[in-house]
């Protein structure tokens, strides 16, 4: 950058003449003096004796140096207004799309916007343009001021003032205004103003000031304003959403006959181009869940959450684990691979699986995720253990029991794994030929079995319960008990009881005519009975007949055989229990008497013979 060229401007004091070079870029204790004297060149010395001339000297440094600022500032700004209004001729809003114009706005002229930037008298304006156009001053550091401009928009009853700031053709704020035509004098009104964002940002920062006229008596705004200036009335909104709109409400009345003229400034707010470069580092936390425990026939559900906590993308993560020995997946693979594609930050997915186990046993996992970029992460290792329900049965009763007397039985049912034996179930089968079931509470009958459900049966515990019938027959009573358990092998259990019966035979005797006359038959009826519950084998019954009879004949279950006055029945095989099995004798009386017919009955059950004897009288 080439230096700035010194300029020299003269300056009589007294009978001396004073030239300064000033540099415009350095401040006035950096200026260089040249005094040339008609008579003398002014020294130090000089100046310490002549202290006034020394401060005119300084005094016309400084103000020289001002009106250079000034003039080189004024230049700057109007070559600035200049270009700034043929811009805003083709300015596009930044923040909303461009609308086409419904009315014509007031320019300002570049005299007028340095006269205001300098305090000085503006100049009579060339259009017929509102006097509110005026420009005011601002620092550069400090937002747009913009006086109202308004276009009036006649309305039945009311009039709406509209104007676009900062630039018509640029605006990101819209001003409505809305008042009535006529009021009443010392009749309250209200008109309102409506502050409207048209970007799609947030704007803060924005300052409304309403300046009424000065015969109106204001009497409230909603909201109340935040500060009060005089007449003055300043609304500082901080904060107002995209396309939203912020309306205030004013009201007083008007206390001379004379137009009530209200003006209002909007302050926007600057809105700085910026431009960032996101600083990121990805990072990735990998998380896996599976069951502690399971059971052998249980599938093994894993689930993985893989998660972006870090800034920024990650590309093409992939989740993997290779299985440990024993587990595999439901189609037979042995390592789970999951694409998860590009993960942004905060973003999660989630993959699943099924596992089976084709043992028991304990099995630790973990898996890893990996990208493209080098991040990686490793998940917490999870252990399942998978266990089998064992379950044990066993049915203890009576050996050997009697037909008709009650057979009890006592079964035991225990887990004998370490781990819960889920809907246990005992099943008793009731054998045939029985009656009179009971068993311990909590069975139900099912057809022709007794159930018991325990439900969860806990490692090391059993359940007792007891069961009884009455056999009706005699033979082996088998009973067997069933139980099974969610996921464990079923397990039965049976017990065996001889049964038998007792055989009770009885023996009768009876004679079918009493009285009877010698000459005559006399009939004897022999009866033999099973009263018991078993049968009865190789009953024998025979007849030992007295001298006062002679055997005529004989005839019954069994053929007879008679050897003098004994008669004997041929042995009857058996005789089942409750039956009945009867013989006949005729005898004739050869003499009077009193007569005893007496009858014998052997049979394998019984230790000793059974006698019966019938009387009878017979007569002349």
């Amino acid at each position: 950058m080439k230096a700035s060229l010194p300029v020299a401007r003269r300056y009589n004091i007294g009978n001396k003449m004073f030239v300064f070079y000033v540099n415009l870029d350095k401040t006035c204790t950096d200026i260089a003096l040249r005094i040339q004297g008609n008579r003398t060149r002014l020294g130090k010395n000089s100046f310490e004796d002549d202290r006034l001339s020394f401060k005119k000297i300084i005094f016309y440094c400084s103000t020289w140096i001002h009106e250079r600022r000034y003039t080189m500032t004024k230049k700057f700004l109007t070559v600035s207004v200049l270009l700034l209004v043929v811009c805003s001729l083709s300015c596009q809003s930044w923040f909303s799309p461009k609308k086409p114009k419904k009315r014509a706005e007031s320019k300002v002229s570049a005299s007028d916007f340095l006269r205001s930037q300098f305090r000085e008298p503006a100049a009579a304006p060339r259009s017929t343009a509102p006097p509110a156009e005026i420009i005011p001053t601002r620092m550069d550091n400090e937002p747009v001021i913009t006086e109202t401009g308004m276009v009036t928009v006649t309305e039945s009853g009311s009039s709406v003032i509209s104007r676009t700031y900062p630039w018509p053709e640029c605006g990101i704020v819209r001003l409505d205004k809305d008042m009535p035509k006529e009021v009443s004098l010392n009749n309250p009104f209200e008109y309102s103003i409506r502050i409207t964002n048209l970007t799609e940002t947030t704007l803060t920062g924005i300052v409304v000031t309403e300046e009424p006229a000065e015969h109106f008596k204001f009497t409230r705004a909603i909201p109340a304003p935040d500060e009060e200036e005089g007449k003055k009335l300043i609304w500082q909104i901080l904060s107002l959403g995209p396309k939203a709109s912020r309306q205030i409400k004013i009201t007083g009345m008007g206390t001379h006959i004379e137009p009530l003229q209200h003006c209002t400034t909007v302050i926007t707010p600057v809105i700085p181009a910026c431009a960032s470069v996101q600083v990121i580092q990805p990072a990735l936390q990998l998380t896996k869940t599976a069951p502690a425990e399971v059971l052998l026939c249980d599938v093994i559900p894993v689930r993985y959450i893989v998660t972006n906590t870090g800034t920024g993308s990650v590309k093409n993560v992939k989740v993997t684990e290779a299985l440990p020995a024993g587990l595999r997946t439901t189609d037979g693979k042995n390592a789970l691979t999951f694409n998860a594609g590009t993960l942004m930050a905060g973003q999660s997915r989630q993959f699943s699986a099924e596992l089976r186990a084709s043992k028991t046993g304990k099995y630790i996992g973990k898996a890893v995720a990996n990208s493209t970029t080098g991040t990686s992460a490793e998940s917490p290792p999870t252990a399942t253990t998978v266990g089998l329900p064992i379950l044990s049965l066993k049915k203890t009763g009576m050996e050997t029991q009697y037909i008709g007397r009650p057979v009890s039985y006592e079964i035991t049912l225990a887990n004998k794994s370490d781990v819960s034996a889920k809907n246990t179930v005992l099943e008793d089968l009731i054998p045939n030929g029985v009656t009179g079931v009971q068993a311990t509470a909590g069975a139900k009958m099912s057809n022709s079995k007794l159930v018991w459900e325990f439900g969860t049966l806990e490692p090391n515990m059993s359940k007792n319960v007891r069961v009884s019938y009455i056999p009706n027959r005699a033979g082996i009573l088998a009973s067997s008990a069933t139980a099974t358990s969610y996921c464990a092998e079923s397990v039965t259990a049976s017990a065996r009881t001889t049964v038998t019966g007792i055989s009770a035979l009885s023996l009768e005797v009876v004679d079918v005519e009493d009285p009877v006359r010698v000459g005559s038959h006399a009939t004897y009826v022999i009866r033999v009975e099973n009263q018991g519950s078993a049968t009865a084998t190789n009953i024998r019954v025979g007849c030992l007949l007295e001298d006062y009879v002679r055997y005529v004949s004989s005839a019954g279950a069994t053929a007879s055989s008679q050897q003098g006055q004994a008669l004997r029945f041929y042995p009857l095989a058996s005789l089942a229990p409750k039956a009945t099995a009867a013989w006949r004798v005729v005898v004739e009386a050869v003499r009077p008497g009193d007569l005893r017919f007496k009858a014998t009955m052997h049979a394998d059950q019984l230790s000793r013979p059974v006698e019966e004897t019938e009387s009878t009288t017979l007569y002349e």
